[in-house]
């Protein structure tokens, strides 16, 4: 047992049937490829989270904001907001020429009543004439 000792350099010969080193590289290459195509998934993944997570940024920003009214409105809620001011505008109008109806309402009964008194003073006057004519 003395000599049990088993010097290895770069100039020691093993010997190996072909078979056997051939299923080592065999072996070695798919572990290496699937070393790679596992860290290609990874980054794949890692690449779909970031951009995940950008996304639902944006939408919780979104979401929080828009109720708001800080990210702008639809095309047609600027249109229905246009007509509503708009219509508010004619019922401002609408209003203040019903407001000058009810003094011209007033101001009608008024002469209406003068008109009455009118009549009443020119058919005293019609008598009194047809009185001083006699009768005529």
């Amino acid at each position: 047992m003395a000599n049990d000792r088993f010097d290895v350099s770069d100039k020691t010969a093993i010997s190996m049937p072909m078979r056997n080193l051939l299923a080592i590289l065999t072996a070695t290459a798919i572990g290496v490829y699937a070393f790679f195509g596992i860290q290609e998934k990874l980054n794949k993944l890692q690449t779909v989270q970031t951009l995940m997570e950008a996304d639902l940024a944006k939408a919780v920003e979104f979401s929080i904001k828009w109720p708001r009214g800080e990210m702008g409105s639809l095309p047609a809620d600027s249109e229905q907001f246009m007509l509503i001011e708009h219509m508010a505008g004619q019922m401002d109008k609408m209003s203040t020429q019903l407001e000058e109806m009810m003094h011209n309402k007033v101001n009608i009964e008024r002469l209406q009543q003068d008109m009455e008194e009118a009549r009443e003073n020119i058919e005293k006057l019609k008598d009194k004439v047809r009185q001083a004519n006699g009768g005529h």
